[in-house]
C-alpha cells in the first residue's frame, strides 16, 4: 500500500501539475518542487522535505478552477491534502501541511513585515484565508505542537515561486517519500 499511495502522488504531479499555480509565475508542480529544494537546502529531515514537497497536494486533488482566488474563493486545499495524506504519512508529514496557510496569517500577526515579502497572489489568498490572526488566534497556534515546522514550511512555500530556478525531477524526491511514508497496516 504505501509503494501505491507514492505512486498515486506522483500521478497527481503527472496529471495535475503543469496547472498554473494560483496566479504565480510558475506551475503548482514547480512551485512544490521548489519548495522541497529550499527545505533540502536549509537542511531539513526527510520528515520536513516530504512536507514541503506535499504541501500544496490539496490543489492537485481538489479539482477546483486554478484561478479560484481571483473570485473570491478560497480552496481549502490544506484541509483537502491533509485529508488524504493523514492516512498514510505521520503527524510531522501531515501537521505542518494542514497548517501552512494557518502559518501565514501567523507570520503576518507577529511579523507584520512578513507581509512584504508574501506576492500579490499571496496577499489576494491572505484576505480570503482569514487575514492575519487576531491575538486569540495567535495564542491558540502557539499551542500546536507542530507550529514551529509550519512556520519553516511557511517560509520554504514563499521561496518557491520563481520561474528561473532549476529543480530536480519528481524522481529524485521518491526516497524522501518512500522513507516517511506510513508502512502498511
Amino acid at each position: 500500500m504505501s509503494a501505491q499511495v507514492v505512486e498515486a502522488i506522483f500521478e497527481a504531479f503527472r496529471s495535475n501539475g503543469a496547472a498554473a499555480y494560483l496566479g504565480e509565475p510558475v506551475t503548482l508542480r514547480e512551485h512544490m518542487l521548489q519548495t522541497a529544494v529550499a527545505a533540502e537546502v536549509d537542511g531539513a529531515d526527510d520528515v520536513m522535505v516530504a512536507a514541503a514537497l506535499l504541501h500544496d497536494v490539496g490543489h492537485l486533488l481538489h479539482g477546483g478552477d486554478a484561478d479560484a482566488a481571483e473570485h473570491g474563493i478560497d480552496t481549502g486545499h490544506e484541509e483537502v491534502g491533509f485529508q488524504f495524506l493523514e492516512r498514510h504519512f505521520p503527524p510531522e508529514v501531515v501537521e505542518p501541511v494542514r497548517l501552512h496557510v494557518a502559518a501565514k496569517r501567523y507570520l503576518c500577526a507577529v511579523e507584520p513585515s512578513y507581509v512584504d515579502e508574501l506576492s500579490p497572489a499571496s496577499i489576494l489568498s491572505l484576505e480570503l484565508q482569514g487575514g492575519p490572526m487576531s491575538p486569540p488566534e495567535i495564542a491558540e497556534f502557539e499551542q500546536n505542537p507542530h507550529y514551529h515546522a509550519a512556520c519553516r514550511l511557511r517560509r520554504w512555500d514563499d521561496i518557491g515561486k520563481d520561474p528561473d530556478a532549476p529543480v530536480p525531477g519528481l524522481e529524485h524526491f521518491r526516497r524522501v517519500l518512500d522513507a516517511v511514508v506510513l508502512r502498511d497496516r
